[in-house]
């Protein structure tokens, strides 16, 4: 376990992403994927309010889980509001306070660990949105607070924003960053270390590419869930691919797992955020919270990918 930045969270270092149960992980599915992932050490899960087909069916899911289970007190549970679609996609006050006690229903608890931001609002008032927030960690329904999706100026505008009304502050980052997705370090990586923020990637896995799957040729690449990974199959991913072989032969480990353990060998980063539909695919990436590449290997890793 490590400690998530300022907060007095300790979690396992790859956090568990809930966004496909309920969509591609039926409900004994994710079960199955949740009782491997605790039986293997983790403790932290990330869903939202909106994932994924259905309004809150992932939260629905975790909750009979840890019920049944009887762990609630073992599991640090992160949460998102403002994100999907209508009227939940926005920040105003009314429906942060909403949504927040419809995802304690959902989850079966009385605190949310880890309460993110899932999207800015642009049309809300920053002021009004951070007051709800704080008002959920005075009441104790939300522990600490978290960011998803905002560009580094309304970021610090936010946090600059916190910490001049007292208000409780955004103290974790979940942008999108991966080997192959690095503007995070140009644009964001400069306000998370200014401000101290712990960062968990989401996409960590750049939907499935950096798992070794899809590969020019492949019967893999021509599913309807390769499309985003195509996106990557060109020669710099080739040459990202052959070096992830190399590592992960040198380590008798999976792709995906030296993928992972690349970010966790980057600057802020605690925990990449990985799902998995199946208990298989767990174990293509549980390694990663093990797994420590060489100097050498993460320079390699990162000439490849490195920004222009």
């Amino acid at each position: 376990m490590v400690a998530l930045g300022r907060t007095d969270l300790d979690v396992f270092r790859l956090c568990l992403g809930g966004n496909v149960f309920g969509w591609t992980a039926d409900e004994p599915r994710s079960r199955a994927v949740l009782d491997a992932y605790t039986a293997a050490g983790g403790n932290f899960i990330d869903t939202a309010n909106s994932y994924l087909v259905e309004h809150g069916r992932s939260e629905t899911i975790i909750g009979r889980w840890m019920a049944d289970r009887g762990n609630r007190d073992r599991v640090v549970v992160a949460t998102k509001v403002g994100g999907g679609r209508g009227p939940v996609r926005n920040l105003r006050a009314e429906t942060i306070k909403r949504e927040a006690h419809a995802s304690l229903e959902r989850l079966q608890t009385d605190r949310i660990d880890l309460y993110y931001a899932h999207f800015d609002d642009g049309e809300t008032p920053l002021e009004e949105s951070l007051r709800a927030f704080d008002a959920l960690v005075e009441a104790g329904t939300v522990r600490h607070l978290g960011a998803s999706n905002y560009t580094a100026e309304r970021l610090s505008a936010a946090l600059e924003l916190q910490r001049a009304q007292g208000l409780a502050e955004f103290t974790v980052l979940q942008p999108h960053y991966n080997l192959v997705e690095r503007e995070f370090e140009r644009t964001l990586l400069p306000v998370a270390d200014a401000w101290d923020l712990a960062v968990l990637p989401y996409y960590a896995l750049a939907k499935g590419f950096l798992t070794g799957k899809y590969r020019p040729g492949s019967a893999a690449v021509e599913s309807q869930r390769a499309e985003g990974a195509r996106a990557y199959l060109d020669e710099r991913g080739a040459a990202v691919l052959a070096a992830l072989d190399e590592i992960a032969a040198a380590h008798d480990t999976t792709v995906a797992a030296v993928a992972l353990a690349w970010l966790l060998a980057r600057p802020r980063v605690v925990a990449p955020i990985a799902s998995a539909r199946t208990t298989e695919q767990l174990e293509q990436i549980l390694p990663a919270a093990t797994l420590t590449l060489t100097p050498a290997e993460v320079d390699r890793l990162s000439a490849i990918t490195r920004p222009s």
